[in-house]
């Protein structure tokens, strides 16, 4: 799986984990077409997951946060609506967007800006209308 085709995979599923195994697809696993044991770093296919990973995570339309059970998941543009219709019920941090920057000593950090700043006014106004029950749904939660 490419990074185009990742991108779809998040976008029909709406929900997916980065790499964590949870009641949520997990896209470490959907780019290489099988179960991974252990870490996908130490996968034969690890540099490859690696830059998928990062371009689908970087892509605008996908938000990068902690709602699923703490771990990174990766939601669909088109379900930021739910997210903030149900920001009142949800630990912030599970809403914090989540930036991996890359620092000149080759390091990973990662950068939280905390909801609703990262929210498009867009978002937020289809949030204002949506039932909490079918946000709910719609985020698998």
């Amino acid at each position: 799986m490419n990074a185009q085709q990742a991108l779809t995979f998040v976008e029909q599923r709406g929900v997916v984990l980065a790499s964590a195994r949870g009641k949520a697809p997990t896209l470490t696993e959907a780019i290489v077409g099988a179960p991974i044991k252990g870490s996908w770093w130490g996968h034969p296919e690890g540099k490859r997951i690696f830059a998928v990973l990062s371009e689908v995570q970087e892509h605008d339309d996908i938000l990068v946060c902690r709602l699923l059970g703490g771990k990174l998941t990766l939601v669909h543009r088109r379900l930021w609506p739910a997210v903030a219709a149900l920001a009142g019920e949800l630990p912030a941090n599970a809403l914090a967007r989540v930036r991996q920057l890359h620092t000149a000593s080759g390091k990973h950090v990662n950068q939280e800006v905390p909801f609703p700043q990262w929210l498009p006014p867009d978002a937020a106004a289809q949030a204002r209308g949506l039932d909490p029950v079918r946000a709910r749904e719609a985020l698998g939660l």
